[in-house]
């Protein structure tokens, strides 16, 4: 009996022109959500919206449309140091971010999380967020079983512009 053995080499091409500054531009140093919280231009930083303990920012590279993250305002990298005003904050807000975006995209489901610590997935390992990934029927299709590629339907300043108008009423 004879075995064959198939070598498949499988070439992925993604074009994602937003990445482009990120990539050639300077490293920055120290952290991203605190820079983005002292900065006072939230629309280029696509902040949606400042409360009391936390902020409500755009992931620039998401999983899907509109995928939103919570912030904190002080700089800490574990849950059980955060008092629990600010965690209450952050639930209730990220129950506002579910009920706006059912209302404008009608997802069919969210993934709500954290990555604590670098170990776990963190890309910002000390300072500890939220993310509000909204779902849809399909999106993990065959584009990201086969590919391994994520598509993104609508763009960052689109989904801003169609989210605000529920956050400026806050």
């Amino acid at each position: 009996m004879a075995f064959v053995i198939i070598s498949r080499i499988m070439t992925k091409h993604l074009f994602a022109p937003w990445r482009g500054d990120f990539i050639r531009g300077p490293k920055e140093k120290g952290c991203v959500f605190c820079r983005l919280q002292r900065e006072k231009n939230d629309r280029k930083n696509l902040i949606l919206h400042r409360a009391e303990h936390n902020y409500i920012v755009f992931n620039r590279y998401p999983y899907t449309s509109a995928h939103l993250m919570i912030v904190p305002f002080k700089h800490i990298a574990a849950l059980e140091r955060f008092r629990p005003e600010v965690l209450n904050e952050m639930m209730s807000l990220s129950q506002y971010c579910v009920r706006s975006m059912k209302q404008e995209f009608s997802p069919r489901g969210f993934n709500l999380g954290m990555n604590v610590g670098r170990t776990a997935g963190a890309g910002v390992a000390g300072h500890l967020h939220l993310h509000i990934v909204p779902r849809w029927a399909g999106d993990s299709n065959f584009m990201a079983s086969t590919g391994d590629v994520r598509v993104i339907s609508l763009s960052l300043d689109d989904v801003y512009e169609l989210l605000y108008k529920y956050f400026k009423k806050l």
